[in-house]
């Protein structure tokens, strides 16, 4: 067997590859804490494809009912501990052959029984209804009920297995955890679009950084993973500190007596600059993401004004068939149609209109219009086209006002100036709206 003194001149490279370890831990707390700091909160009208921040409160039509309190909730999750002891017998022998027998009680608890369930439901703000599909989702529930309890009690069998756990005490514990339906929570995830209407959802994805249903409120939240940085970068610093310490020392690398602490001091010079290059590497890297985030939203405006530029000429061909138009319609129809994409923001040039306005103005002149099917259909997918439309410059103006705040504040912005990032010009167009999406909910 190896002897602890040669693990001596290893003590640096240990401490250092747990330092590194400790970076690693927060790095990631610290990664986390900048989405939920730097995210703006969307309002339900305003999401879209793409990682977005909302609050609310829960809500279902069908909502779920506890197992031990009969709550009304759209997740819980309970179990039922069993408490144990025992006396255990240990026989020791020493340097000198002699044994030694000692009794001691060791005790624990074991779960007996657990189940947990979920529903999909909807986050309810001042603006609308947002469909939240939790599978996948970290989901971090409020305590609803804790009771330990023998069997005297009714609960003990009532909701609790009839047998008992090999030595046990005859006591249980119960718990019971909910997001309770109409509480508070935050959620943080990827949006899609729905299958069965123009809205936003927001579901699990294995690309995004993030998504996470609370109960907490978002400074909690964000507090909880400071403090998490913290530990670790303290606990990384230590143990740094403490292997070049000892390693140096105890292995006469540093035989200066009345200066034992200078090896502690190198520990901790050797981690602060891995400290401060990680942190680097890991703002650029989250800069870097967001300038593609951005990118990536204004893409979702190109896709949606392609796709109207391809509806409006069959919508045009349908009332050429019909009536006769008037010069105003025809040049109105003519100046839609050639609006295939956006002036990028910042760039000179006229920006996009919506063309509710002139599909009501068509209704009301030509009334046989709206009893046409085809006039009706094409009608129907522009009107969902200009909430997309809404929907992906709504976003894209959130994402790009996050990304230049980024860019202004310390010390990210010493970072973006390394990575040459640039504000991002804010998008405008008129009379974009989004309709909110309904739902059958009960009270």
């Amino acid at each position: 067997m190896q002897s602890p003194d040669a693990l001596i001149p290893w003590l640096p490279w240990i401490g250092a590859l747990l330092g590194i370890a400790c970076l690693w831990g927060a790095m990631r707390a610290n990664r986390k804490q900048r989405l939920i700091d730097g995210l703006p909160t969307s309002k339900t009208t305003g999401v879209f494809i793409g990682l977005v921040e909302v609050k609310g409160t829960a809500e279902s039509g069908e909502p779920l009912t506890s197992f031990l309190v009969a709550a009304r909730c759209v997740h819980f999750s309970w179990t039922v501990e069993e408490h144990w002891s025992r006396l255990v017998t240990e026989t020791e022998t020493d340097s000198n052959g002699k044994t030694r027998t000692r009794v001691r009680r060791e005790s624990g608890w074991t779960t007996v029984a657990s189940d947990a369930k979920r529903t999909p439901f909807y986050l309810r703000d001042e603006c609308g209804l947002l469909l939240i599909r939790p599978d996948g989702a970290t989901i971090e529930p409020q305590e609803i009920f804790k009771k330990n309890c023998g069997p005297n009690d009714p609960l003990y069998y009532d909701k609790g297995p009839a047998e008992a756990v090999s030595d046990s005490d005859h006591s249980r514990r119960f718990r019971e955890v909910a997001v309770p339906l109409h509480a508070p929570i935050y959620v943080m995830g990827r949006a899609r679009e729905r299958a069965d209407l123009v809205a936003a959802e927001i579901a699990e994805d294995r690309d995004a950084p993030l998504f996470l249903i609370s109960t907490r409120n978002e400074q909690a939240i964000s507090s909880g993973h400071s403090l998490i940085y913290w530990v670790w970068v303290v606990v990384g610093l230590i143990v740094c500190s403490v292997g070049f310490g000892f390693g140096l020392g105890l292995g006469g690398l540093w035989p200066n007596q009345g200066e034992e602490w200078i090896p502690f001091a190198v520990g901790g010079g050797v981690f602060l600059p891995l400290l401060i290059g990680a942190w680097c590497g890991m703002a650029y890297n989250s800069l870097v993401d967001l300038h593609h985030r951005v990118a990536s939203a204004w893409s979702q405006v190109d896709v949606q004004l392609k796709r109207r530029f391809e509806l409006i000429p069959r919508l045009e061909a349908v009332i050429k068939g019909l009536q006769q138009h008037e010069r105003e319609v025809q040049e109105g129809l003519a100046a839609l149609r050639a609006q295939r994409e956006a002036t990028p923001p910042g760039v000179a040039g006229p920006d996009f209109q919506a063309v509710g306005g002139t599909l009501t103005l068509l209704a009301e002149k030509y009334p046989v219009l709206t009893a046409h099917p085809l006039f009706l259909g094409l009608h129907r997918q522009l009107v969902d086209t200009e909430q997309r439309i809404a929907l992906a410059r709504g976003y894209y103006n959130e994402i790009a006002t996050h990304f230049n705040t980024r860019l202004e504040i310390v010390p990210d912005r010493f970072v973006g100036a390394l990575a040459r990032l640039r504000p991002r010009a804010l998008m405008a167009a008129n009379d974009f709206e989004r309709a909110p999406v309904r739902a059958a909910l009960t009270p």
